[in-house]
C-alpha cells in the first residue's frame, strides 16, 4: 500500500536529534510545549533506536511528528483512516515494512525517512487522567508507539500485538517506565 507523505503547516518548528535518528517536531497546539515534548520525542526515538538496534542509513534516520489537538487528528483520522473521530496517535509509514508472516519481524527500513507521527493532546490527557497515568509517560509510551508502527509493527492480529506490545514493555522498562498495560 502506497500512502501519501503529509505535510502540515508549521507554527512552530524544533528538532530533537538523536545519534542517528532525528525528529522534526511540528507543533500546533501551544499546550505540548509545557510537556518538553521534543526532548519526550528525543528519549523515546533514542530508546526505540537503540533497543531494536537499528543501524544508521547513509543518510541517518528522521521520524517528523505533529503535535495537535483533537480537533485536527480527528480531520486526519477521517481522511486517512475513515473515521470522523479524535485518536490518540496516529502514524504514516514511508513505506510498507510490514512482516511477511504475523508475529514475524518486519522488513528494515531502506528509506531514511521512516515517516510521520502525529498525537493528540486532547486525547493523550483525557487518557492519562482516566486510567491515573502521568501525562509525560503516558505521552511517551504512544510516541514509542508511533515509532514501532513506522517500523513495520502492528497490533492488528494477536500475534503482531503480542511482538509489538512486549517491544513497547521492553523499550518503556529501559527507560525506566512500568509496563502500560498493566492496571
Amino acid at each position: 500500500m502506497t500512502r501519501t507523505r503529509k505535510r502540515w503547516s508549521v507554527r512552530r518548528k524544533m528538532a530533537a536529534a538523536t545519534a542517528d535518528m532525528q525528529v522534526d517536531l511540528i507543533i500546533e497546539d501551544d499546550r505540548w510545549k509545557a510537556v518538553d515534548l521534543d526532548a519526550l520525542a528525543h528519549r523515546a526515538a533514542q530508546a526505540t533506536q537503540a533497543h531494536l538496534a537499528l543501524a544508521p542509513l547513509d543518510a541517518g534516520l528522521e521520524v517528523s511528528l505533529l503535535a495537535c489537538d483533537d480537533t485536527r487528528i480527528a480531520t486526519l483520522n477521517g481522511d486517512f483512516r475513515g473515521k470522523q473521530q479524535a485518536t490518540n496517535v496516529l502514524s504514516w509509514p514511508s513505506e510498507d515494512r510490514a512482516a511477511a508472516v504475523h508475529g514475524g519481524p518486519p522488513t528494515p527500513p531502506t528509506d531514511p525517512e521512516l515517516g510521520d507521527i502525529a498525537i493528540a493532546y486532547d486525547t493523550c490527557q483525557r487518557e492519562a487522567e482516566t486510567q491515573g497515568k502521568d501525562f509525560p509517560v503516558h505521552v511517551t509510551h504512544l510516541l514509542v508507539h508511533g515509532m514501532l508502527h513506522l517500523l513495520g509493527y502492528d497490533h492488528i492480529n494477536d500475534k503482531d500485538a503480542a511482538l509489538m506490545e512486549g517491544l513497547e514493555v521492553e523499550i518503556l522498562g529501559k527507560m525506566g517506565i512500568c509496563n502500560p498495560y498493566e492496571d
